[in-house]
């Protein structure tokens, strides 16, 4: 039902767009928020209990491997998954009939990312079939902490490597981090290569740079300065990609692909005040600490992390989660901290846009 309602608001928010009707457009943002507000409270009241018992719950991050992509996996042909990491279902909509004129869409549909929405979390789950405390107990060195040094998606490839085993698929595979177009062109030409596996995996991180990039680049947030212009942003990018090459290239070769992503991103615009120590962690949607100070009414709280399987590192460990448009701010520089993030995109915490996310099976024409 929340699918077929955020799908509503996209397929009106992008006709008003094109009628440049800005009274109705505040009718439809306002109906947004209403509709955040109410799915936030959904997600509260039913998050937990879809965890413990998974014959109750939607698809989400740890099974969608499992449930919607190994059996693609077979001995003839070839799959690739293409994980565009921060792809919102509204951005998959603008680059839908671009995708429709090299391939057939087979099956359309979403799954709901897990909390807290980030890469962290959300990727490393999908890529291990498992949730994050399972995955911190089941190979502790694969998994990283917030308050652990380095990169947070450094294992992905051993991650996967892993759930085909536990899955009885173990196949040759290759898996590419795509982080700029030269190693994008590099991965189009190893396409041929990579048709000898029955399984390839390429992560693109273009839009969740585009979405970090627009908090702190002047010129890409006069580029990208409200939703409309995001989502053209994010067209006129796959437009000129090697990603479009690379899809061309997977195509004429016969090869099937599979579209998602770990997580969306939201618009922030309002502040609600959190005080934690040094050790708290800096996403603006989501944090994690040993003595959090916040408002009850405010914030989704998860006190006991192993609920919601999250590591725990210490005993007094919460988690808080902002909903809709709203983000932390600490009290010091506080009005410095407002209008610095104020109108950027973020996510980790809960909203249609952060959670919703597409998935989408293609074969050739």
């Amino acid at each position: 039902d929340w699918e077929d309602v955020y799908k509503k608001l996209i397929y009106w928010e992008l006709e008003l767009e094109r009628s440049e009707n800005e009274g109705m457009s505040e009718i439809l943002n306002n109906q947004k928020d209403e509709a955040n507000h109410l799915f936030s409270r959904f997600i509260e009241e039913n998050y937990l209990d879809w965890l413990h018992h998974q014959g109750d719950a939607p698809l989400m991050s740890h099974n969608v491997f499992k449930e919607k992509i190994s059996g693609q996996i077979q001995r003839e042909g070839t799959t690739f998954l293409i994980v565009i990491d921060n792809l919102r279902l509204d951005q998959w909509q603008l680059i839908k009939p671009q995708i429709e004129d090299i391939f057939w869409i087979d099956h359309e549909s979403t799954y709901l990312s897990i909390l807290p929405t980030t890469t962290q979390y959300a990727r490393n789950s999908l890529f291990a079939g498992l949730l994050p405390s399972d995955i911190e107990k089941l190979y502790p060195k694969l998994w990283m902490n917030d308050e652990d040094e380095g990169g947070k998606n450094l294992h992905e490839e051993e991650l996967i490597a892993n759930q085909l085993k536990r899955l009885g698929k173990e196949t040759r595979f290759a898996y590419n981090k795509v982080l700029n177009p030269n190693y994008g062109r590099k991965v189009v030409g190893d396409i041929p290569n990579q048709m000898n596996n029955a399984f390839n995996v390429i992560v693109y991180n273009f839009i969740d740079m585009l979405s970090h990039a627009r908090t702190d680049t002047d010129i890409i947030k006069e580029l990208a300065e409200d939703e409309s212009a995001y989502r053209s942003l994010t067209l006129s990018w796959f437009e000129h990609s090697p990603l479009k090459d690379a899809l061309k290239e997977i195509a004429a070769k016969g090869g099937k692909v599979v579209i998602t992503t770990d997580h969306g991103s939201i618009k922030v615009d309002e502040p609600i005040k959190v005080v934690g120590d040094k050790t708290v962690n800096t996403n603006l949607r989501y944090k994690q600490g040993k003595s959090l100070g916040y408002e009850d009414d405010e914030v989704f709280a998860i006190g006991d992390p192993t609920k919601a399987f999250l590591p725990k590192v210490n005993v007094s460990q919460s988690y808080i989660f902002a909903r809709g448009t709203n983000f932390f701010a600490y009290p010091n520089n506080y009005n410095y901290y407002v209008n610095y993030y104020r109108n950027t995109f973020q996510h980790g915490g809960i909203s249609m846009e952060e959670m919703i996310v597409p998935l989408v099976h293609l074969s050739p024409k």
